[in-house]
């Protein structure tokens, strides 16, 4: 992974977009779609994930609707698509190893690949690089999220 950002012990890649609020990150393609998954905070506040149950290829979202679901011991709750596109790909693997959201949430973790339908309109809205890092440090610290406290 390259330049990675540390907040409260999360990783926070540089290299990707970020939608901080809904905890969600983007992965562009050199094919024109985009990798979407969950990031290093959202998997920690969830705990470990039990179930993650995923839409399926074809079906077309708008950004902000779910993509997917994650269950764990302490939350159930919908993961968010922070661009609007069509779903081309889903990584199979969340239904027989949820978990992989918690080890692996940047690499084998992702959650879908999209053809965005509007990236250069949407990704205006998306925070990347130090900007990234500095925004989920002011959410972390206004929401007094414990996060990844508890991994070196």
């Amino acid at each position: 992974m390259s330049d990675v950002g540390i907040v409260r012990g999360c990783k926070i890649p540089r290299d990707l977009y970020y939608s901080v609020e809904d905890h969600t990150w983007v992965r562009t393609n050199a094919d024109g779609t985009v990798t979407v998954g969950m990031t290093d905070v959202a998997q920690n506040l969830a705990g470990p994930v039990l179930h993650a149950k995923v839409k399926k290829v074809g079906l077309t979202r708008a950004k902000g609707k779910p993509i997917g679901t994650v269950e764990s011991a302490k939350w159930v709750g919908p993961i968010k698509t922070p661009v609007s596109g069509e779903i081309v790909a889903v990584n199979e693997k969340l239904a027989d190893d949820p978990q992989l959201l918690n080890r692996d949430p940047y690499g084998d973790g992702w959650v879908v690949k999209m053809k965005p339908t509007d990236w250069d309109a949407e990704v205006k809205a998306l925070v990347t690089g130090e900007e990234a890092v500095q925004k989920y440090k002011e959410k972390v610290e206004r929401e007094d999220i414990k996060a990844c406290d508890h991994i070196e």
